[in-house]
């Protein structure tokens, strides 16, 4: 089971965004690969830290992963980190260690002395889903655009900061000669610029292409959450570029007769005044097909019948939310002469006097049930 990030960073769920961040670097510093050479165990450490800091850092990632846990980002290829490596986590977080590693170099990671890796930009899109596919969890394959390094493009070692990203100054102040680096402005930190670029290329070496993506969504996501499909957004220049992610926005589409209300779902159920003093069969809408439910005789309307089960999957895997079906008993707006004349008599007939009893619940009594 996936480890709590709290738990990960060894601090309570009230820390402050500069606890997060002090208690990410201490750990960080404890498992860097320069102070474990060969030890897989701390690197599978190291990254554990960087994935929990990476949501907890993020308020609305943070927000997300408290209401939701791990199922906020694990639906089949979303995720904090999950899907980090080495250089991702120093050209994201670099700047955190400070000068604990040589002032910011890692050795056999990322580039030396402050050269960086560009990461491409983030694509977003929209996805629409049924309350079934909500209900079931579903994988959908979308056409979307995006850059990409064109076919036989070449970059070259920046001129201008000799590949190294970045441009030292020396500059004389009262407190002696300072020395200050500065990003390169020619190449971005990235250390290098355009060669050769193909026909069709732009001006950076890239190309819009047309890419299918499979994104598998969990059950039980919610109207405006944001799923992350890493590693499929524009790509970016350079021979060490890493690519942007993917944002995927849930959009639920209204159902025709079934209403969300978190886990659970509400059924407007119409009966005669027939039905209702007989008793009958109905068949109902559920997110898994259509189902038949019997009421009993002289069912009152604002009955409120709960299929257990029947709801929508809670994300952190709780199993799942109920139907409730709310009985209305139908009253009919125009009577013919002879109907009008069956009603008149039953006016004083006792069968037909109102005579609630204790066990009957009253209208705001039925709603503390529906919510506790």
């Amino acid at each position: 089971m996936k480890k709590d990030f709290y738990e990960i960073l060894g601090i309570s769920k009230n820390a402050t965004a500069e606890e997060i961040k002090k208690a990410y670097r201490k750990k960080a510093i404890e498992f860097h690969p320069d102070k474990n050479p060969g030890n897989k165990e701390a690197e599978e450490k190291f990254k554990e830290a960087a994935e929990a800091y990476e949501v907890l850092s993020d308020a609305n990632k943070k927000a997300k992963y408290d209401q939701y846990g791990h199922q906020a980002f694990d639906g089949g290829g979303f995720g904090g980190g999950h899907h980090m490596n080495m250089d991702d986590i120093f050209s994201q977080f670099g700047d955190i260690f400070g000068g604990a590693f040589g002032g910011g170099g890692f050795s056999g990671f990322g580039g030396g002395g402050g050269q960086r890796r560009v990461k491409g930009s983030n694509l977003r899109i929209k996805v629409k889903l049924t309350l079934e596919e909500i209900a079931n969890g579903v994988e959908k394959k979308v056409k979307v655009k995006r850059k990409v390094q064109a076919s036989g493009v070449t970059y070259r070692s920046c001129p201008t900061c000799n590949g190294s990203g970045q441009i030292m100054k020396v500059a004389n102040t009262i407190l002696g000669r300072m020395q200050t680096a500065t990003t390169c402005h020619t190449c971005s930190g990235s250390g290098q610029i355009l060669d050769q670029k193909p026909a069709g290329a732009d001006a950076q070496g890239m190309l819009l292409e047309d890419d299918t993506v499979s994104i598998k969504i969990p059950a039980g996501v919610v109207d405006g959450m944001q799923l992350k499909v890493a590693g499929k957004g524009n790509e970016a220049p350079g021979t060490n570029s890493i690519p942007g992610d993917l944002i995927v926005a849930i959009e639920e589409i209204e159902h025709e007769s079934l209403k969300r209300e978190g886990e659970n779902l509400h059924y407007d159920l119409y009966i005669s005044f027939a039905e209702a003093a007989l008793g009958v069969s109905k068949e109902i809408d559920t997110v898994s097909g259509k189902v038949r439910i019997k009421l009993e005789e002289g069912i009152q309307s604002g009955k409120i019948l709960r299929l257990k089960g029947k709801g929508i999957p809670s994300l952190n895997s709780y199993g799942n939310g109920d139907l409730l079906v709310h009985v209305n008993v139908w009253t009919p707006k125009t009577l013919n002469k002879e109907q009008k004349q069956f009603f008149e008599k039953m006016l004083t007939d006792e069968n037909f006097i109102p005579k609630p009893e204790k066990s009957d619940k009253s209208f705001f009594e039925k709603v503390k049930d529906m919510f506790s």
